[in-house]
């Protein structure tokens, strides 16, 4: 965790993260750009500010939770578990290769840090609510965290987990919504519209709260009042946008899971002001 969570200081991190996830997919040649960029300020805050963690201890007992339910987001979470020293910063360019720890979606048994393999979307939110019930039955007062994208509460999974955490009163479960309105088929309003997704939560008994899912002040707040909820799990509907921080990626659902060319990677760090050696190509 940083001594201090200044917006200044977690926005140069969530830059680095961000140069991170494109050359970890251009040097994969394959991968998920998209979402991984939109959720880039929210892992920022979690791994810097809020979880309680030990990166020379992965096991660590009391060690608060993180699960990313959509994970094809992968390489935001392989970025934020290096910088915190999960792994060497290196290893993040072996993304997806054969033999790789990396691969394209989180492994439990393959990578430190990793709580729980995702991918088949909607199964990690569940994997959440059974952790925070776990931990809740052992009297931990650790808290389970759970990333999942909007395209992902189509799942059907997804409304029998809401319905049972509620059932359940888990308040040590708290769900992050990654709110960017593009799936793989589309804009979700098209693909099949589940809006209003925070009167839906609420008419299960979730607690809700709607933000920018991009500005570390609205972060900080939604996280602290999400400790403060009692008898009830919490949601952040997180406002993003998909390809953040690339002008050509944003909001542009043919990023969704593709890699960029020389030609694109060569502007992508341009924009975000990296130089790039020759040796790279």
């Amino acid at each position: 965790m940083l001594k201090s969570c200044d917006s200044k200081a977690l926005e140069k991190i969530a830059h680095d993260v961000r140069v991170d996830i494109v050359k970890m997919i251009y040097y994969a040649g394959s991968g998920h750009p998209g979402g991984s960029l939109s959720l880039v300020e929210i892992m920022v805050y979690l791994y810097w500010c809020v979880l309680r963690h030990n990166p020379s201890n992965p096991s660590w007992e009391d060690r608060d939770r993180f699960v990313l339910s959509k994970g094809h987001a992968a390489p935001v979470l392989y970025s934020v578990l290096a910088r915190s020293g999960y792994f060497p910063h290196d290893e993040l360019w072996r993304l997806r290769k054969i033999d790789s720890r990396l691969q394209g979606h989180p492994a439990r048994t393959d990578t430190p840090g990793v709580e729980a393999s995702t991918g088949s979307l909607g199964q990690g939110f569940s994997v959440a609510l059974g952790m925070a019930l776990g931990l809740r039955l052992d009297r931990r007062s650790s808290r389970v965290y759970v990333a999942l994208g909007d395209g992902e509460i189509d799942e059907g999974q997804v409304w029998e987990t809401a319905m049972s955490a509620a059932h359940y009163k888990v308040d040590n479960l708290t769900a992050i919504l990654d709110f960017n309105t593009l799936q793989i088929d589309g804009k979700i309003f098209d693909v099949m519209n589940s809006s209003p997704i925070d009167e839906k939560f609420k008419s299960f008994g979730w607690a809700t709260r709607v933000i920018n899912g991009h500005n570390f002040s609205e972060i900080r707040d939604a996280f602290e009042w999400s400790k403060t909820v009692k008898d009830r799990p919490q949601l952040i509907i997180a406002h993003t946008i998909k390809g953040k921080g690339i002008s050509f990626m944003e909001n542009r659902v043919e990023w969704h899971g593709k890699a960029p060319n020389k030609e694109q990677f060569i502007q992508a760090m341009q924009e975000l002001g990296v130089e790039i050696p020759d040796e790279n190509f």
